[in-house]
């Protein structure tokens, strides 16, 4: 042990020595021609200039900001007459613009309904999709292939490829079940074998499905926590209650897959989707119920995931989605015609779901629970990614979150959950240089989040116009 006297000396190394391992995690890697057609700035220095700043952390946005971006780094901000762009910088003037963090977004896929039960691979299209709207980091929320997702993230981390950066989800861990691309798990031992598996081949988080067992999910968690990687769950045969007191760290869709309000409800047994969502309907989010679960889960760390795009487009009289032009004319019709004959079903039960959704999320936010964001671009269609990130924070504000907070929710929620909110998910001295270029000031009016100009990804500023054109009109194919 180091005597006191040289305490102070190795602090300063410690430190020095941390700065200088963000600023190499932070840098971007040499990117390919590919990427490059992309890119509008990729400046050593750069000093955005005359910006609001909207920090993600919930505090009111500040007029008159300047960045200074290098190596990676957001390496000054402040008042314009306190800091000066250096010498060689390259000056970008945001006057009437904001800057926001990039979005940090925990339920995201590389897949898309593209038949009946068929869920098509686009994950070169979607990616791209994904960085234009403003999204630099995501959790893809379990897969449908394998190796595309593990194997995407690793050609973006190597410049190969331009996305945001890929928390990588394993294919679901899921007991017995009827879905053509998935795989099942019969028992503990199997559901171990599967988490080590997919953490093996790259895979660096894991997400249940609906049919899992008590057992098999509480061996996943297990096996999952001691390679320090976190487990997600879109449950229904286990209650909420239940995981968390095996160990979950999220749960999906907020409190619409949830079944422990079901009233009959038998162990390790799915009662349907309809049913746990008529429970919720019912439910009241002031009665003791639902306050002692939210209680439960606060105390167990276990967050919640807030996808309110992918139930919208189950609900009738909810306007059409944006960015359904990017699909591929059979998709788009497609998705038109569902949403037609949605707009019909006047009795549909998500009139009635869709807001208690809302004040569901709202209620477990106040009581101190952790709600992150995401979109789930499944359903019948319609979620298209990029459009729905921004559409998401959108519906946070119809929730009755502020602006701020919603910014917030999708930011720097996003990134604690992670573990990585010392890197990323808010726009602080120190922290790696993914931020969001809008045209107004969504943090008065949250619509102009859709007014994406600019996209900085390690430091390096993409073009979403690019980005949206190299793929419009034929997501569905790749």
């Amino acid at each position: 042990m180091p005597d006191r006297s040289s305490l102070p000396r190795l602090l300063v190394c410690s430190g020095v020595m941390a700065v200088a391992s963000i600023m190499a995690s932070a840098q971007a890697p040499t990117l390919s021609d590919n990427v490059k057609a992309y890119v509008r700035t990729s400046a050593a220095v750069i000093a955005l200039t005359n910006a609001r700043v909207i920090d993600g952390t919930g505090a009111p946005a500040r007029p008159d900001q300047t960045l200074i971006l290098r190596a990676g780094l957001i390496t000054d901000i402040g008042d314009a007459a306190r800091v000066s762009p250096p010498a060689g910088a390259e000056i970008i003037d945001l006057a009437g613009k904001s800057v926001i963090p990039g979005l940090v977004m925990l339920h995201e896929h590389l897949y898309y309904p593209t038949g009946p039960g068929v869920y098509g691979q686009l994950g070169e299209s979607f990616t791209r999709l994904y960085l234009a709207g403003g999204v630099t980091t995501m959790r893809t929320g379990g897969n449908m292939n394998g190796y595309m997702d593990i194997n995407l993230k690793r050609a973006i981390d190597a410049g190969q490829k331009a996305g945001p950066a890929i928390d990588a989800t394993a294919p679901y861990v899921n007991g017995p079940n009827q879905f053509q691309q998935m795989n099942a798990v019969n028992d503990a031992a199997e559901a171990r074998r599967h988490v080590a598996y997919w953490a093996d081949q790259g895979a660096t988080s894991f997400k249940a499905y609906m049919q899992i067992s008590r057992a098999a999910l509480g061996a996943a968690i297990e096996e999952a926590h001691t390679r320090g990687m976190k487990v997600t769950g879109h449950l229904c045969s286990v209650t909420y209650s239940e995981a968390a007191d095996l160990g979950i760290d999220n749960l999906e869709h907020s409190f619409l897959a949830s079944t422990d309000f079901v009233s009959d409800k038998a162990p390790d047994v799915c009662p349907g989707q309809g049913a746990g969502q008529q429970a919720i309907t019912a439910l009241d989010e002031n009665g003791e119920p639902f306050k002692a679960l939210v209680k439960k889960l606060i105390a167990k760390g276990v967050a919640l995931t807030s996808t309110l795009t992918v139930f919208e487009t189950f609900t009738p009289g909810r306007p059409l989605p944006p960015g359904l032009d990017v699909l591929t004319p059979q998709l788009k019709q497609q998705f038109e015609q569902t949403h037609a004959r949605v707009a019909q079903n006047t009795q549909s039960n998500y009139l009635k779901l869709l807001p208690k959704a809302m004040a569901l999320e709202r209620a477990f936010t106040r009581a101190g629970g952790l709600l992150v964001a995401g979109t789930d671009p499944t359903g019948s269609g319609g979620v298209i990614p990029g459009y729905s990130n921004q559409r998401q924070v959108e519906l946070l504000v119809d929730a009755g979150f502020s602006p701020l907070e919603a910014i917030s929710i999708s930011t720097h929620n996003g990134a604690r959950y992670l573990g990585r909110d010392r890197s990323i998910g808010s726009l602080t001295v120190g922290k790696q240089a993914d931020l969001v270029v809008v045209n107004g000031d969504p943090s008065v009016t949250i619509a102009d989040i859709r007014k994406v100009e600019l996209v900085f990804r390690r430091g390096v500023g993409f073009d979403p116009a690019k980005l949206i054109a190299s793929v419009s009109g034929r997501v569905g194919l790749f």
